[in-house]
């Protein structure tokens, strides 16, 4: 899959395409639908399949300091939609100028003049454009100027996640935020996942015979409440079994909240510097701070193997 960063960086020759545009921050089922269809109808005919994101996320720009909380860096979305057969994708970088730009100029700009749209494939709520002023309607109408379809697909999904609510980043985020991943996962259709890099910590992990691994997340990664998780830690290319600990360490005072995975039954594991992702399975318990060492000592004992059974459940990844 081709990855560009900028309108300089499509190919001169690139002939038409089907495109959708969107943040797709998690690419969740909804999202799915959508790149799937426009991925079917670009293989119908003939041509390539386009996911048109920005960065950063447009409201940081719009309203400084608003920065959602991201389900997924550009990398991983790019990872997810290759799955699904995305031929490119284009990152534009989300500007103040480039914000200005009115719904009819980025029609033309991105849609006409760079990637020659043949079919243009958006849910139904799509805005674009300068305070969001371009809509699908004007999306049809600019079609039949330059020569594109539009086509709608409706990307209500719902299930038990957030008590029936109708799947999306916003509910996904508040999931994940409130410590039920596994409500993330369905939305998802994948265990929530934070990604970074392994840090030295304080090393108690290692002292109290549960060696972690210490993981500096990336900016605005949405970090699931404090607690202890089952879920798989991914480091050079294995996944492997882990009890999760998000949180500040109470036990020792800690005031950084941060995130600890350790994987269960591995021995000599040396990560540190190493770009390593962690998987959310399932809550286990909220964070604890216990009357002595030895009381957290056997709590920990009986996290492990809980997080254990839970992987086991759930199957190989």
């Amino acid at each position: 899959m081709q990855r560009w960063r900028g309108l300089e960086d499509i190919p001169q020759d690139w002939g038409r395409s089907v495109v959708t545009i969107g943040s797709y921050d998690g690419v969740h089922r909804g999202h799915q639908l959508i790149i799937s269809h426009a991925v079917g109808r670009a293989r119908e005919l003939g041509v390539p399949c386009v996911v048109v994101t920005f960065d950063p996320h447009p409201s940081e720009v719009v309203r400084p300091g608003s920065h959602p909380p991201l389900l997924a860096p550009h990398h991983r979305r790019a990872e997810l939609m290759a799955e699904l057969g995305v031929d490119a994708v284009l990152i534009l970088p989300f500007t103040t100028e480039f914000s200005k730009l009115s719904p009819a100029d980025f029609v033309v700009k991105v849609l006409v003049d760079k990637l020659h749209a043949k079919a243009v494939v958006e849910g139904p709520n799509f805005r674009f454009g300068h305070k969001a002023a371009g809509n699908v309607e004007f999306l049809v109408e600019q079609g039949k100027v330059y020569d594109f379809e539009v086509e709608v697909v409706d990307l209500f999904v719902c299930g038990d996640a957030g008590g029936g609510e109708p799947f999306s980043s916003t509910l996904t985020r508040r999931l994940v935020a409130e410590g039920d991943v596994e409500g993330a996962g369905e939305i998802l259709g994948r265990p929530h996942r934070v990604e970074g890099v392994v840090v030295r910590g304080a090393q108690r992990g290692r002292e109290l015979g549960f060696p972690t691994a210490n993981v500096e997340t990336l900016p605005h990664t949405a970090i699931p409440a404090d607690g202890v998780y089952a879920g798989w830690l991914h480091a050079a290319g294995e996944a492997m079994p882990a009890a999760i600990s998000v949180g500040t360490n109470p036990q020792f005072d800690g005031t950084e909240r941060t995130v600890e995975a350790y994987a269960i039954d591995r021995v000599g594991l040396d990560l540190y510097g190493l770009h390593v992702a962690v998987d959310f399975l399932a809550f286990v318990r909220g964070q604890a701070k216990f009357d002595s060492l030895d009381g957290l000592l056997e709590q920990m004992a009986v996290d492990v193997k809980r997080c254990r059974e839970l992987v086991a459940e759930a199957g190989i990844r």
